[in-house]
């Protein structure tokens, strides 16, 4: 029991960074109707951020909300430069020019700071605690604070706010919401830029249980994948619950299941996509379809 209590902790402090990952996926999703396949690529470079400020003396706790800024900086960036030109573009095209957005941000990342693996500090000691005869490391349970704080912002921000609002107004009913006087264009860049900065806080979550090099969010962007298609594309709520699962899910198989172990847990996240795309192709919180005849 007290291994399976920590198999548990273990899965919900991944599911937070997972969860991370998919509610950005989430935000361009409902901005656009675009799954943006460079929002992982993007969570690296910001992450190589955190670790140059680190690196030259900025304290984690000063490099970690500057680095947030800089990625919604860079997530509006993106949105002005590479996606309005393209944004009424057929949905074909989009998914092609997020794709080259992946590639040259890894390149560039790889161009500037080499694929040498390097470690990440950790602002949370490694040391365990004992929870309900459980042992539980601090770091596992700073990671869930972290991410626990972000998420709720991100409902406090879409849910109470007036600009949160105007964002879900303008990624759901554009044509209206011109009509109103919106600038729907750069309530899209707020959009993307706020999915930058939430996709930027799982990367440096996960960079110190990885080693931080170009490639390390690659496996973790099909976990979140699996977290937004399980939960419901189009949900936010649906991106953190569907993270947790996933997380959990994989952990136990991981760990209960011997063919499973460290090498095919990414198989246990694609055989999630595949089983909720037949069996509930919406998730678990997804609006279902209404086709007018």
């Amino acid at each position: 029991m007290q291994e399976f209590l920590q198999q548990i902790v273990s899965g919900i402090a991944s599911g937070g960074i997972f969860a991370s990952l998919a509610l950005a996926l989430v935000l361009i999703y409902n901005a656009m109707g675009l799954v943006n396949f460079a929002q992982g690529e993007m969570a690296m470079l910001a992450t190589f951020i955190a670790f140059t400020l680190v690196d030259h003396g900025v304290s984690y706790w000063i490099a970690f909300p500057v680095t947030l800024v800089v990625a919604f900086a860079g997530g509006i960036l993106v949105q002005r430069i590479v996606i309005r030109p393209v944004e009424r573009a057929p949905i074909l095209t989009l998914v092609i020019v997020t794709l080259g957005l992946a590639t040259l941000v890894n390149g560039v990342a790889g161009f500037i700071f080499g694929y040498v693996p390097r470690s990440f500090p950790s602002p949370f000691s490694a040391q365990t605690v004992n929870l309900l005869g459980a042992f539980v490391s601090y770091r596992d349970l700073g990671v869930i604070g972290v991410s626990t704080v972000v998420l709720l912002l991100i409902y406090l921000l879409l849910q109470r706010t007036t600009i949160g609002l105007t964002m879900r107004a303008a990624a759901h009913h554009p044509e209206a919401s011109r009509l109103l006087g919106v600038h729907v264009s750069w309530m899209l860049a707020l959009g993307w830029g706020l999915a930058s900065a939430v996709g930027a806080v799982s990367g440096i979550m996960v960079a110190p249980i990885l080693l931080l090099e170009p490639n390390m969010m690659q496996t973790i962007i099909i976990y979140a994948f699996a977290a937004a298609v399980l939960g419901g594309i189009e949900s936010p709520l649906g991106a953190v619950v569907g993270g947790l699962i996933v997380g959990v899910t994989v952990n136990l198989a991981g760990a209960y299941i011997p063919f499973v172990g460290g090498d095919l847990q990414l198989a246990v996240a694609l055989a999630i996509i595949i089983t909720v795309l037949v069996i509930k192709p919406n998730g678990l919180f997804g609006r279902p379809s209404v086709r007018r005849v």
